[in-house]
């Protein structure tokens, strides 16, 4: 029922996760896919194999998304390739796995969770708005950690509550140009990046879930290709919460 047919996306943190997972379903909805990421160039390789399989033009860039050169060669590389871009979809971020009580936090662990999640955003941001055409999308990743907080990583939910502000001041500032800005607040999700925490808590877990499930990575790139569909073109603003009802937050 969706279609992205001649849409040309950019997704950020793409070669593993929640955003290899929106990458893929982008193209199954027929958008024109490029993929962002760090240093999982296999990884990232592999996605856009899969990505060129389902008919798309698509490429990865490999980028430091927290300084601003990284975020220029990206933006440039998609309008090279592309010639335009009308969804954007920032998911690169960290969650430092280790709990830490602020009290014992480091400056250096604080500064690098906010030049790879604040920082990053941005300069990402700020590239999409001035590159996204008139009816494009912009979708962020955020987390249910910005609206309660999480103890033990209160820099990652520092950064994910600052992200839900940006989202709504983007959306009013964009509105005029009937781009839509939203994001999507997952909860627990069962990828790479928290595989260690679950293999030892997985019950209790999936215990404190409505559903009594863990969402996969799929599960979130649902709600963020509807958000990047015209099926809701007058949603604006909005933080979508995909935890299978664990954070019920109006």
């Amino acid at each position: 029922m969706i279609s992205l047919r001649g849409k040309r996306a950019l997704v950020t943190g793409g070669s593993r996760g929640i955003g290899a997972a929106t990458a893929l379903l982008l193209a199954e909805c027929g958008a024109d896919v490029g993929i962002g990421f760090r240093a999982r160039q296999a990884e990232a390789s592999d996605v856009v194999q899969r990505l060129a399989e389902r008919g798309v033009r698509a490429f990865a860039h490999s980028a430091d998304l927290s300084s601003l050169g990284g975020v220029t060669s990206l933006f440039e590389r998609t309008i090279r390739e592309f010639g335009g871009l009308d969804i954007f979809v920032g998911n690169a971020g960290i969650w430092p796995h280790k709990d830490v009580p602020l009290a014992e936090m480091t400056d250096e662990q604080w500064r690098d969770t906010m030049a790879a999640n604040i920082d990053s955003m941005f300069y990402c941001t700020r590239a999409a708005a001035r590159k996204v055409e008139r009816g494009g999308r912009i979708v962020l990743v955020s987390s249910t950690a910005g609206q309660r907080g999480e103890a033990g990583h209160a820099d990652y939910a520092a950064t994910k509550g600052a992200m839900i502000s940006f989202v709504k001041s983007l959306a009013v500032e964009l509105g005029p140009k009937d781009i839509t800005v939203n994001a999507v607040a997952p909860g627990w999700v069962d990828t790479d990046a928290v595989a260690m925490v679950m293999a030892h808590s997985r019950e209790k877990i999936e215990a404190a879930i409505p559903v009594g499930r863990i969402a996969t990575a799929r599960d979130i790139a649902g709600p963020i290709v509807f958000l990047c569909s015209e099926l809701a073109r007058h949603v604006n603003g909005e933080i979508l919460n995909v935890n299978g009802g664990s954070v019920l937050c109006g």
